[in-house]
């Protein structure tokens, strides 16, 4: 990968475990002398009370490579969400993204050059729910951090599969609105 990676996007869904592990990151991929690196840069700096950014970490001490700036979707108040997607969610994301190396989607030569920005959602009941699954939530929200990296570097989904799909497809909420359920 010799052509330079201004900027890629991409999200994935991964659904479907125990309750409230369900994951859904969104990343920005791309250079670090780029707009990338400026965004990053600046979001690192620029704390706001409800939705601290960090690096994703394997562990304290363990930054990942490409560097990763996580940014909560969700306004967190609670100090065990906190924990746990500073925790749990935080290493299964950087996991994700060694992943994504380890598969040749981010190349290895260029780890150093490259920054991601990822928009983490994770499900506020997880402060409450006494009997959390924090296996399933670090390999769902790992699995779908990987997802949405892939997805990012490949440029999928493709216009060409959009334009077939349009009709076809139809937003799980609006679907939930139009049935009376939400």
């Amino acid at each position: 990968m010799s052509d330079r990676i201004i900027m890629r996007t991409g999200e994935a869904l991964v659904a479907g475990g125990p309750p409230f592990t369900a994951a859904e990151p969104e990343v920005v991929i791309g250079e670090l002398d780029g707009p990338v690196g400026i965004a990053l840069a600046t979001l690192t700096g620029d704390q706001t009370k409800g939705h601290s950014k960090v690096f994703a970490i394997l562990n304290t001490d363990v930054q990942v490579r490409p560097v990763t700036l996580c940014v909560s979707k969700v306004t967190v108040k609670d100090n065990r969400y906190t924990n746990i997607l500073m925790g749990t969610v935080q290493a299964a994301i950087a996991n994700g993204v060694l992943d994504a190396v380890r598969a040749g989607d981010l190349p290895k030569d260029r780890v150093n050059e490259l920054g991601i920005i990822c928009s983490v959602w994770l499900n506020p009941g997880v402060a409450t729910d006494n009997n959390l699954d924090h296996k399933a939530l670090f390999d769902i929200h790992r699995e779908a951090m990987a997802k949405a990296i892939h997805k990012a570097m490949n440029n999928e989904p493709s216009i060409d599969w959009l334009l077939e799909n349009q009709d076809k497809i139809t937003h799980k909420y609006y679907q939930m609105g139009l049935d009376g359920k939400i």
